[in-house]
């Protein structure tokens, strides 16, 4: 079984993921999610929700990775946790893929991983202020989400429109499925 990864951090964006990791995780998907962080400890997300991680940073194998989800949240703009470039450099390096979401695109802009690629983020001048060493303007697009290869952004309210990207991406839903699946969640049971 295939891992898909989600690193935490302390202040992680706990909702980011929340609706993606909930289908990936079902039976007969044939991926498991695992939660992976720099060290061992427990993260607190901004929710409250503590987070004992399965991995370190240093325990991932990379050959049973299917893809690393990077939520956003407080805990990008520390410096300890700027490690976690090695471990983005090591998917992409191996086209295993990567999708982040809202600050997680700033990380991956500062580190220009977004440099080269088509990608999104909270705004393009909220990524080049935050992000000074950032050069991917002409690949920027406004969009809920974007997917460029391996490579899925979206900004800090699109984490619905990210969730289909990794869906789709992974081959969990796909199609009619992945549609209906999407629509539910857009617009409810009940239409306003």
């Amino acid at each position: 079984m295939k891992q898909v990864l989600v690193f935490v951090t302390d202040g992680f964006a706990d909702w980011e993921a929340g609706y993606v990791t909930a289908e990936i995780n079902k039976h007969g998907t044939g991926y498991q999610v695992k939660a992976v962080a720099i060290d061992d400890q427990p993260k607190i997300s901004m929710g409250g929700l503590t987070v004992l991680p399965d991995f370190s940073m240093e325990d991932v194998s990379l050959k049973e990775i299917a893809m690393l989800i990077i939520p956003g949240g407080t805990g990008w703009r520390e410096e300890k946790n700027q490690k976690a470039v090695e471990l983005v450099g090591a998917c992409m390096e191996r086209d295993i893929p990567v999708a982040a979401i809202c600050d997680a695109t700033t990380f991956l802009g500062k580190h220009g991983f977004l440099d080269d690629h088509e990608h999104t983020g909270n705004s393009l001048p909220y990524l080049k202020e935050s992000a000074p060493e950032y050069r991917g303007d002409e690949n920027y697009i406004n969009a809920q989400s974007v997917s460029d290869g391996f490579l899925i952004t979206a900004n800090g309210s699109g984490a619905l429109e990210f969730s289909r990207d990794i869906l789709e991406d992974l081959h969990v839903l796909e199609g009619e499925g992945l549609k209906e699946w999407y629509g539910l969640f857009k617009e409810g049971f009940v239409k306003s």
